[in-house]
């Protein structure tokens, strides 16, 4: 998978994560794909939450129980 931009939000808590993913997606053109890695064990839902709610296309969630990886491609 082409990873476009990366976002480490690690030891952020909801709305955190979401809040600067919108912020960097704004910046990237449709179709690219960003890869979120985060510490909160909320985001699995948040994104999923996130990505319905704005048309982004939630690709991957992969988590070891410490850190929790997303990858979304934008609209």
């Amino acid at each position: 998978m082409n990873i476009d931009q990366e976002l480490d939000v690690r030891g952020l808590n909801c709305p955190m994560p979401i809040l600067k993913t919108k912020k960097l997606l704004g910046d990237l053109a449709s179709g690219q794909v960003l890869r979120v890695i985060a510490t909160d064990p909320g985001s699995l839902r948040d994104f999923q939450a996130f990505a319905k709610q704005t048309g982004h296309e939630l690709l991957e969630q992969t988590h070891n129980n410490v850190e929790f990886v997303h990858v979304l491609k934008k609209k």
